[in-house]
């Protein structure tokens, strides 16, 4: 029995990281005979928080930081329940957030 389509959706902050879970998740899927589209690469969400260094003396001393969260989306069709398995037992890095949508 092969499910119609499979979506999975990649957020991390590392690029490399990213680009490197995504190889790994094509690999697999190929493997398996299925079909793949991507990865697709969605824009990079980009937070910037500024934080003031000493508020009472030098009120005007700040800094800035900014963060990057860089999405990915992989639609895998013809899947089987081997290759949801697989994926299931799949090991990911702790920087790497991955939701999968049937």
């Amino acid at each position: 029995m092969a499910s119609k389509e499979l979506r999975i959706k990649i957020f991390s902050y590392d690029q490399a990281a990213l680009d490197q879970t995504c190889r790994k998740i094509i690999e697999i899927a190929r493997n398996n005979n299925c079909d793949i589209k991507g990865p697709i690469p969605f824009p990079t969400r980009k937070e910037i928080f500024t934080i003031c260094r000493a508020p009472h003396v030098n009120k005007p001393s700040m800094e800035q930081f900014e963060k990057r969260t860089h999405k990915r989306l992989i639609v895998l069709e013809n899947v089987t329940p081997t290759l949801l398995d697989v994926l299931k037992r799949l090991n990911m890095p702790n920087n790497i957030e991955v939701k999968i949508k049937f």
